[in-house]
């Protein structure tokens, strides 16, 4: 196929070079690979990997299951903690968690591939069809869930265990949240995110109302009056503004709807790619949209971050991953104007920037980078215009350590509270936590009250 060589096309490359590069980035162990990788394991006490995990999976239990040749078992030990630990196997980044605290760091530099052997039984019970929980008698309660995402999921799938009525509101037409719009393709194919979905809901009790949007089609205040006690996962949905001359050129794009709509095709031509592509940030959107712009055929890709190598909240294993896919990573670059011809991008002017007492600040050079497109990158924002007088701290909901927000039966998890730190394993900690809760708010609720005499 002849390559199209300048502006934005789609295309790019032949259907079997899409199938190659959007091919699964860490597939499933077999199960002669799953027992000796599960053998390396020393089911240290007190493992240091298990308090490691935000979700407190007990990692080493789960792989002696494996050793023992019972997946099965592995898998609900995982699933007792992180009832999406299926995509947490595929997008956590491990190397930064459980695995960089495993002990054969020490020993032999390689850890336990720890978020492998979850796949491994999570997958195979998926698969199965295996069925752990089955719900408590009803309790009479409701409760709303505002976010269908990882949070959202968690917290309506441990409320509806305990045999509570959950509706969940999604704005979007597919459940999931950033597991299903979010993430590089090549981390969960096969429509592995909504697979996990159906296998959430499969407990029963569970009802998503789609297309519903907080502060449009319902208030908050609605579902307080409607609901016994609500949950808000509504995740980070504004996406910052560079604040520069020619951000609204043609081939301008947020990072955020690129990855969505590349996660949503059927067919990967059909998303066009500019042949010299720059993108802003330095975190995961940023890697994952620059990976996958060199994956759809784009020739020269980008990275432009303002701060050093050391400062991106990407991890350096997807650092590593992304120059090994020839992209290139530039540092103390930061945005100054996105030059245009013919009404459309052509270049992104830069200044160098340097630490001052702390302190970011230019450095007086500038340069020029060519490029017919621009992805932004720069971070996400919460929309809290319809959280009423919730309370927010650095634009994000503030809670308790149980989830509870400043306003009563009312809770709230994930990228939208003060304090995480974005990942989805954390949001599901978040949702299960703020599940359990409510749970004990409402059977406190619900005990009959006691006659003194």
């Amino acid at each position: 196929m002849e390559r199209l060589d300048t502006g934005i096309h789609a295309g790019r490359l032949s259907p079997a070079e899409y199938d190659k590069n959007f091919s699964d980035l860490h597939p499933r162990l077999d199960k002669h690979e799953a027992l000796v990788a599960s053998d390396r394991c020393y089911f240290c006490y007190d493992a240091p990997c298990m308090t490691a995990c935000p979700t407190a999976i007990d990692i080493p239990l789960f792989i002696r299951q494996i050793s023992t040749g019972n997946p099965l078992g592995s898998a609900k030990t995982i699933f007792d903690q992180n009832i999406l630990g299926g995509m947490c196997a595929r997008v956590c980044p491990t190397e930064e968690l459980c695995e960089q605290a495993c002990v054969r760091n020490t020993a032999e530099e390689r850890p336990v591939e720890i978020g492998r052997l979850q796949r491994y039984a999570t997958d195979a019970a998926m698969q199965a069809g295996k069925q752990y929980y089955t719900r408590a008698a009803s309790s009479g309660k409701t409760v709303a869930v505002v976010g269908a995402g990882p949070a959202g999921l968690a917290a309506a799938h441990r409320l509806a265990v305990k045999g509570h009525e959950v509706v969940i509101y999604d704005a979007k037409p597919k459940s999931g949240g950033l597991n299903e719009y979010g993430i590089a393709t090549y981390k969960s194919v096969d429509g592995f995110a909504q697979k996990e979905v159906d296998y959430v809901l499969s407990i029963g009790g569970i009802e998503i109302r789609h297309g519903q949007l907080l502060g449009r089609d319902f208030q908050l205040a609605d579902l307080q009056q409607q609901y016994d006690a609500v949950f808000l996962g509504i995740g980070l949905s504004g996406v910052n503004a560079l604040r520069v001359e020619g951000e609204s050129l043609a081939g301008v794009d947020d990072a955020v709807d690129f990855i969505a709509a590349l996660r949503q095709t059927d067919n990967k031509a059909d998303i066009a790619i500019g042949r010299r592509v720059i993108v802003l940030g330095g975190g995961m959107t940023a890697i994952d949209a620059a990976v996958q712009a060199k994956l759809l055929g784009a020739e020269e890709v980008t990275i432009c971050y303002r701060r050093g190598k050391e400062h991106m909240n990407a991890s350096e294993f997807e650092q590593d991953l992304a120059t090994s896919k020839g992209v290139i990573i530039r540092h103390w670059l930061a945005p100054k104007a996105i030059l245009a011809q013919d009404g459309k991008v052509a270049a992104l002017e830069v200044e160098y920037t340097t630490l001052s007492e702390g302190r970011l600040a230019t450095t007086g050079e500038t340069g020029v980078i060519a490029a017919d497109q621009i992805f932004k990158a720069i971070g996400q924002t919460l929309v809290s215009s319809s959280l009423g007088s919730l309370r927010l701290e650095s634009g994000r909901i503030v809670v308790d350590e149980q989830g509870r927000t400043s306003l009563d039966g009312v809770w709230a998890g994930g990228d939208c509270v003060f304090g995480g730190n974005d990942l989805t394993v954390s949001a599901v900690a978040n949702g299960r936590d703020a599940a359990e809760s409510i749970h004990r708010m409402l059977a406190a609720d619900a005990q009959p009250a006691v006659a003194v005499a």
